[in-house]
């Protein structure tokens, strides 16, 4: 199951972070412990944010991607099901079935 994993990081716990030499030092830990396929990172809603996307094999490992950014940044996270090119691909057949009977 891929995942968009937005993490939004609070000004206070990130510049403190920063002040004392550990933010990318605990995100790149993080990272490397949840091993996502792609990061981005950019400005979003006016706060720092990273765009991780992550291919879980089930919902239950939600939870152990999330809570590092919770416990260590007080991060705000939205997840969201993603898919490839492929993926969308694959689902056109569906689509159809659902333009035919709905639209």
């Amino acid at each position: 199951m891929r995942i968009m994993m937005k993490v939004l990081f609070p000004a206070e716990p990130a510049n403190a972070k920063f002040k004392n030499g550990t933010f990318n030092q605990t995100l790149k830990s993080i990272l490397d412990e949840i091993r996502p396929e792609a990061v981005y990172c950019l400005a979003d809603s006016g706060m720092r944010a990273a765009y991780i996307f992550l291919n879980l094999k089930e919902p239950s490992q939600i939870p152990a991607v999330a809570e590092p950014f919770f416990l260590a940044f007080n991060a705000k996270i939205e997840a969201s099901p993603a898919m490839t090119l492929e993926d969308l691909m694959k689902a056109g057949p569906d689509i159809e079935k659902a333009v035919k009977k709905y639209a």
